[in-house]
């Protein structure tokens, strides 16, 4: 008897506190450290993968608030660029040098554990280098990730669980809430995900309204597109096999994607200027598209095809997204001694914001993610929210609206228009759908990346989320 009370004893005190070997005790670029607990290291997987974290205990009260994951999108592209830009505690700033604080980080009522997923993204690795996968792998991993990381941090096994992710994420999130809501141990709340990829098929489809209704198009290809690609009041500008209707969707694509507009921020300036989607750079082929770029999902399949072709012709392959300057995070994450901070493994990569390898070997299975959006809300018990910024071009907030809408949940609350504070007092953030435990959000004037566009916005918004309170 004694001997098991020993053993329980021993148990508990083994495993009542984080891995100190993870420990981030100084953090480059800072001009003061935080107050906060943070930690950096790898969560290791099935097969020899090695899935790099970044852990920020939250500034309110962690043993209390909720832990949250993040998922940056791509496919490919690293969950550190919404840390260092969007909405952690510290943004880097111009120099790839200095970060300074930021007084709408989510982790001012979160704990916050940012994942490099799938492994070859930024600084997580596979002991064999071979860095081809896909959808149903990816959530594995993500959901074994997460079970490690309570592993490590038992203190926080019984805190509430969200899921949360941007982009790409709109199918990585989903995808690991279906096998995170059957684990009891794993305490999950709910998910949010931001202008996400939910459907090809309605994201294609609501693009060319979005584009047309946004003055991209003109009179006469709107009536071509009306023309060749509508029948019956009904329009399919996805898988339409009308020659002229290809035609026309090409049109469509050339002047939302390539003709210099950021598609990331309609509004916005594009960073670097108006340049080719290929270029070659010190013998490295720059490809600044991450393949969401399609009107169809063969084109996807056919551009990476190509892609693939063009880089066997280089020694590497650099992916960045468009309209984007990821060169200060490089240089910050690339600097020895920030690595040495956040205790990278030589066997990792250089960091880059996408990974090309990652991206273009992507299988895609998920077209749509309805079952499991309808899996999740027939458990009647999670939170969830879609959310996008209105002037996005990648994942419009029209296709995700129509996605929502699609679950036919029982409305709870009318469309209407959600207020925040701001510094000028008082202003409408966008509108709001509320239905049985989903809600559809829009932020006013804000693009793909929400926070970094709007942070009082976002800020707010998240924390009615968390929370659970009305928006």
């Amino acid at each position: 008897m004694w001997a098991l009370f020993c053993y329980f004893l021993l148990f508990l005190l083994g495993t009542d506190a984080a891995p100190t070997e993870d420990e981030i005790t100084y953090l480059p670029g800072l001009e003061k450290q935080p107050s906060f607990r943070q930690f950096s290291g790898y969560l290791n997987v099935a097969d020899g993968k090695h899935l790099h974290y970044w852990f920020l205990e939250s500034q309110n009260k962690p043993s209390s608030d909720p832990v949250v994951l993040w998922l940056n999108g791509g496919p490919g592209c690293s969950s550190l660029d919404g840390l260092l830009t969007e909405h952690g505690p510290f943004l880097i700033q111009d120099d790839g040098v200095t970060l300074q604080y930021n007084p709408y980080s989510w982790n001012k009522i979160a704990n916050m554990l940012y994942l490099e997923s799938p492994v070859g993204v930024g600084f997580s690795y596979s002991d064999d280098q071979k860095y081809i996968t896909n959808d149903t792998e990816v959530s594995m991993n993500n959901y074994l990730a997460l079970k490690e990381f309570f592993r490590l941090f038992p203190e926080y096994s019984s805190n509430e669980l969200f899921l949360t992710g941007e982009s790409y994420g709109g199918i990585y999130i989903p995808t690991l809430a279906e096998r995170v809501m059957e684990d009891a141990s794993l305490k999950l709340q709910g998910i949010a995900v931001g202008n996400g990829m939910s459907s090809y098929e309605m994201n294609d489809n609501s693009l060319v309204y979005f584009a047309y209704y946004h003055g991209l198009l003109g009179t006469q290809l709107w009536t071509d597109l009306q023309k060749f690609c509508c029948s019956e009041g009904k329009c399919n500008f996805y898988n339409n096999q009308d020659k002229n209707c290809a035609n026309s969707l090409s049109e469509v694509q050339d002047i939302v994607y390539n003709s210099g507009l950021n598609m990331y921020n309609l509004y916005a300036s594009c960073p670097g200027g108006v340049g080719s989607r290929l270029n070659v750079e010190d013998g490295q082929l720059v490809v600044r598209d991450l393949g969401n770029i399609f009107i169809n999902h063969q084109w996807t399949q056919l551009r990476n095809q190509k892609l693939q072709s063009l880089a066997a012709l280089h020694l590497s392959v650099r992916l960045d997204p468009p309209c984007t300057n990821s060169t200060p995070s490089s240089l910050y994450l690339n600097n020895p001694y920030v690595r040495k901070a956040l205790h990278i493994s030589p066997k990792a990569l250089d960091w880059v914001i996408c990974s090309a390898e990652v991206n273009l070997n992507y299988g895609r299975l998920y077209m749509d993610v309805r079952k499991q959006y309808l899996k999740l809300l027939s458990a009647l018990k999670y939170r969830v929210l879609v959310y996008n910024g209105d002037v996005d071009m990648a994942c419009n907030f029209l296709g995700d609206e129509w996605f929502v809408e699609s679950l036919q949940q029982k409305v709870e609350v009318q469309r209407r228009t959600w207020i925040y504070d701001d510094v000028d007092g008082q202003q409408v953030g966008g509108f709001v759908k509320e239905f049985s435990n989903i809600a559809f959000l829009t932020v006013k004037g804000s693009g793909h990346m929400v926070p970094t566009d709007k942070p009082i916005a976002a800020f707010t918004m998240f924390t009615r989320f968390i929370k659970k309170q009305p928006y």
